[in-house]
């Protein structure tokens, strides 16, 4: 687990951390307490951030899952002004749709709905590809609303 804080060329505080966690329920569910305790330390608003890394998480273990290979979280806040949210998993074999192509999930699918939500309380998201195997799925916030 990491914790930065690094002044950028216009001397504006950028906050950064990062840690590893395991491919379970369990991690999605630390996942969100750890962004949520970083988003209040910083002062800023823990929602929607934090519903959008328990998607995000949920996503890596349900579709990016490989045995004995962690997921990583990443939360970044640029100028006070914008926070993005990653989450990097090792399959980048198996790629969410493109933002604004997710389809509606049917009212009784158990699942689907995530990208949606993401979708819905993101400013932007989208998806790296790389280094191979990895992937990362990132949804960014404009704190200065």
């Amino acid at each position: 687990m990491t914790e930065e804080i690094t002044r950028t060329e216009h001397s504006a505080l950028t906050r950064q951390f990062t840690v590893l966690l395991s491919p379970t329920r369990r991690g999605v569910r630390l996942a969100r307490l750890l962004a949520t305790a970083h988003l209040g330390a910083w002062g800023l608003p823990m929602e929607p951030a934090a519903n959008i890394v328990a998607e995000l998480a949920a996503n890596a273990v349900a579709h990016g899952r490989v045995p004995g290979r962690d997921f990583r979280l990443g939360l970044a806040v640029h100028h006070r002004a914008l926070l993005r949210i990653e989450v990097t998993d090792t399959r980048g074999d198996r790629l969410p749709p493109e933002p604004g192509s997710v389809d509606e999930a049917s009212g009784d699918a158990e699942s689907g709905r995530g990208l949606l939500i993401v979708e819905a309380l993101a400013d932007r998201w989208g998806v790296e590809v790389g280094p191979v195997p990895r992937k990362t799925v990132w949804a960014e916030l404009d704190l200065g609303r």
